[in-house]
C-alpha cells in the first residue's frame, strides 16, 4: 500500500511539473524566515541555467527592474499587513540583460502565533500581452506610419490651443500641409516609396516647427500643425520655411533621388474658427486652394463674395432636398454589375436620385456635394439604406451595392439601422455590399477600419469605391480588411489607348489580387474596354455598355407586379 501511494504521489508531481512547464507558469515557495526560494520551472521563466535562478528573495529583487521593484515591495507589504490580495506585474532580467514581464500572484501563510512563515505564489510570463497593450496604447494616440499624433490627438491639441487663445486673448494658427503629387510618386516608384516619402516629409517638418508646436497626421498625404502663441506673420513665416525645407533638397529612397514639394493651407485661431472640426475643414479648404493655384505655396482661409453666393445657393438646394425627403421623392436608380468573363449580371449598384416637383430626375452630382457641405448626407445615407433593404427583402435573388459618405462611417445611428434590419438575417446581409470611397476611408483610417469590421461582422460585404483616386497602400488595405475594390472610373475611360492608365490599373489590380480581393471596374463604355479589363484579370464590370441606371428596372417592376397579384 505504501509503495502504491508513493507512485501515485510521484505521478501527481510529474503531472504538475508538466502542466506548469507547458503552460509557461512557475510555482514558488518563499521561506520568509530564511529568505530561501524554491521553484518549479524557473529556468524557463528567467531564461537562465538552473544554478543561476535566484535562490532567495534578495537574489530575485536583484533581477527585478529598478522601476518596478518599489511597487512590488509595496504590494507585498500591504498584503502582509492587511491581508489584501497580492497581485503584481513587473519586469525580470534574463542572463542576456533583457527584461521580460511577469504576472505574480500569491498569498502568505501565517503560523499559529500569527507570524508570517512562508509565501506561496505563481508567476506567469505576460511579455506578449504587455507588448500588445503598448501597441494598442500607441495606436490610440499616434499614427502608425509617421509616428506623429493621430487625428484624434491632433483634434484634442487643436481644441486646447483654441481654449488657450480665448483665455489669454492670444493668437494661434492651424496649418494643413499636403504632399504634392504623392499619387504620381506611388505610381512611378511604388506605394512603399510613397510611404517612405511621407515619413521623411514628417521628419523635415519636425526640424522646422517650434518646440511648442504640435504636428499630427490628418490622413492620406496630409499633416496638421497646431501653432500656439504665434502672430499671423510668424505663422506665415513658419509655413514658408516648411515649403522651403521640403523643396530645397531631394529625398533619397532606395537609391532614388526624388524632388517633391508641399502645399499648405492656414486658418487663424481663434479669429476664423472656434472648434477643431471647423479648423480642420477650413485649413484643408485653403490647402485645396493652394494646390489649385500652382502648388508649392501657402494660402490662408478666406471667404469671398463668390463663396458667400455659393453658400446661399447651397442653402436653397438643401431646402429642396429636405422637402424631397419628406415627400418621398428620393429614389434609387439601379445599374447592373456583370461578370467580365460572360457578361452575366451579379449585382446592381444603387445610385441616389431626386425627383423634382415637376417629376424630372435630378442627378446626384447636382445636389450631393451641397448636401455634404450642409451636413445632411447622413440623413440621405440612412434613406438609401432603408430603400435598398426594402428592395432586398422584396427581391431575394438580387444583390445590391450602396454608397455611403465618409461621415457615415462614424455615424452610429446608421449602423444601428443596419444592425436592426439584418441581425439574424443572413439571407439579406450576404446580398448587401456597402461601398465607402477610398479618399474617405484613408481620411481617418482607424475610424474606417472600425466601421468596416462592424459591417462585415453582420455578414455584409464592404467595397472600396474610387480605388486609385487616393493613396492606398498594401498596409492600408490590410488594415481595412475589405472584400471588394472598385477601380476609379477616371482610369477606365479610354484605357485601351491610354498606356499610362494601363500601367496604373495593372498596379492596382496587382495590389488587390495580393490580398485576394474581388475587383470591379466602373465606367466601361465599349466592348474593347471590357475585353481589355477582362484579360487583365478584373472580375466584374460596370458601365453604360452593360446598362444605364434605372429607377424602375425590370426585376423590380416584376416584383411589384407579383406583390400586387398576391394582394
Amino acid at each position: 500500500m505504501q509503495q502504491f501511494d508513493r507512485e501515485k504521489a510521484l505521478k501527481k508531481m510529474t503531472l504538475l511539473d508538466n502542466a506548469l512547464r507547458h503552460a509557461g507558469d512557475v510555482v514558488y515557495c518563499w521561506d520568509l524566515a530564511t529568505d530561501a526560494l524554491e521553484w518549479f520551472g524557473a529556468d524557463a521563466l528567467f531564461k537562465q541555467s538552473e544554478e543561476a535562478v535566484p535562490a532567495n528573495g534578495e537574489g530575485l529583487n536583484a533581477l527585478i527592474s529598478p522601476e518596478d521593484l518599489p511597487n512590488r515591495m509595496r504590494m507585498i507589504s500591504e498584503h502582509l499587513s492587511s491581508g489584501e490580495p497580492y497581485e503584481c506585474e513587473y519586469r525580470v532580467r534574463d542572463q542576456n540583460g533583457g527584461f521580460h514581464w511577469v504576472h505574480d500572484r500569491g498569498s502568505v501563510v501565517f503560523s499559529n502565533t500569527g507570524v508570517a512563515e512562508s509565501f506561496y505564489g505563481v508567476m506567469r510570463p505576460v511579455t506578449l500581452r504587455k507588448q500588445a497593450e503598448a501597441r494598442l496604447e500607441f495606436l490610440a494616440n499616434y499614427d502608425e506610419l509617421s509616428g506623429h499624433f493621430n487625428k484624434v490627438r491632433l483634434r484634442e491639441a487643436t481644441d486646447f490651443a483654441l481654449q488657450q487663445t480665448l483665455r489669454y486673448d492670444s493668437q494661434g494658427a492651424f496649418l494643413a500641409v499636403g504632399i504634392d503629387h504623392l499619387g504620381m510618386i506611388n505610381t512611378a516608384y511604388g506605394f512603399e516609396v510613397g510611404d517612405a516619402i511621407l515619413v521623411a516629409v514628417g521628419e523635415r517638418l519636425d526640424g522646422v516647427i517650434r518646440s511648442s508646436d504640435i504636428i499630427g497626421r490628418l490622413g492620406g498625404d496630409r499633416f496638421g500643425i497646431v501653432m500656439s502663441m504665434v502672430s499671423f506673420d510668424e505663422a506665415l513665416s513658419i509655413a514658408e520655411r516648411i515649403l522651403q525645407v521640403v523643396r530645397e533638397a531631394p529625398f533619397e529612397v532606395n537609391g532614388e533621388r526624388i524632388y517633391i514639394t508641399v502645399s499648405a493651407g492656414m486658418v487663424r485661431l481663434p479669429h476664423q474658427t472656434r472648434t477643431s472640426h471647423d479648423a480642420f475643414a477650413k485649413a484643408e479648404s485653403a490647402l485645396l486652394f493652394a494646390k489649385s493655384n500652382g502648388r508649392d505655396c501657402c494660402k490662408v482661409y478666406t471667404l469671398s463674395d463668390e463663396q458667400r453666393e455659393h453658400y446661399r445657393v447651397s442653402m436653397e438646394v438643401g431646402e429642396e432636398v429636405k422637402q424631397a425627403l419628406n415627400e418621398g421623392r428620393i429614389k434609387l436608380a439601379y445599374q447592373p454589375v456583370v461578370r467580365s468573363v460572360d457578361g452575366e449580371p451579379v449585382l446592381v449598384e444603387a445610385l441616389l436620385r431626386m425627383i423634382d416637383e415637376k417629376g424630372d430626375i435630378v442627378p446626384a452630382q447636382r445636389f450631393i456635394p451641397v448636401v455634404e457641405q450642409l451636413g445632411m448626407i447622413r440623413v440621405l445615407d440612412r434613406r438609401v439604406l432603408e430603400l435598398a433593404l426594402n428592395d432586398l427583402v422584396a427581391n431575394p435573388d438580387i444583390t445590391i451595392a450602396i454608397n455611403i459618405s465618409g461621415l457615415t462611417a462614424s455615424d452610429r445611428s446608421w449602423l444601428r439601422v443596419l444592425f436592426s434590419r439584418v441581425k439574424g438575417r443572413a439571407d439579406i446581409a450576404k446580398r448587401l455590399v456597402v461601398e465607402i470611397t477610398e479618399t474617405a476611408a484613408l481620411h481617418d483610417l482607424e475610424e474606417s477600419a472600425r466601421f468596416v469590421a462592424a459591417v462585415r461582422d453582420l455578414g455584409c460585404r464592404v467595397a472600396i469605391d474610387d480605388f486609385g483616386a487616393g493613396y492606398t497602400t498594401f498596409r492600408h488595405l490590410k488594415a481595412l480588411t475589405v472584400d471588394v475594390v472598385k477601380i476609379d472610373g477616371s482610369f477606365i475611360r479610354g484605357i485601351v489607348e491610354n498606356t499610362e492608365n494601363q500601367i496604373f490599373v495593372r498596379n492596382l489590380i496587382s495590389l488587390a489580387k495580393a490580398l485576394n480581393l474581388q475587383i470591379i471596374a466602373e465606367f466601361v463604355e465599349t466592348r474593347e474596354e471590357a475585353d481589355f479589363l477582362c484579360n487583365e484579370g478584373v472580375d466584374l464590370l460596370q458601365g453604360y455598355y452593360f446598362g444605364k441606371p434605372e429607377i424602375d428596372p425590370e426585376w423590380k417592376l416584376l416584383s411589384e407586379t407579383l406583390e400586387d397579384v398576391a394582394q
